[in-house]
């Protein structure tokens, strides 16, 4: 006589396996639903001003695109600029100020 109804273990082991693959879709659908929203948000903030909301302008300073803000004239550096800004011979100050961020 054949086994017509599944074992206790087999059908914990398919609930298992169903869980897994429920957790893996939402993780999934998370990620991409995270990707999507970061790149709305930077579609919306890009070259914005992050301080008034205004619209920053690029500009070239001494080799290096910078961005300035034409509504607070803030302006806003990326990563690294600020020290090749100030260069090797650079001011002591700008020295001091990048060491506060070290």
């Amino acid at each position: 006589m054949g086994q017509d109804k599944p074992s206790k273990t087999e059908d914990e082991y398919f609930a298992k396996e169903d869980a897994e693959k429920k957790k893996r879709l939402a993780k999934s659908i998370s990620d991409q639903h995270t990707k999507e929203e970061r790149k709305h948000i930077q579609e919306f903030c890009y070259l914005k001003c992050p301080k008034c909301g205004g619209q920053l302008s690029e500009l070239l300073y001494r080799g290096i695109q910078i961005e300035k803000c034409v509504d607070c004239m803030g302006v806003w550096l990326d990563d690294g600029e600020l020290e090749k800004i100030s260069g090797e011979g650079g001011d002591n100050i700008i020295k001091e100020i990048l060491n506060l961020f070290k």
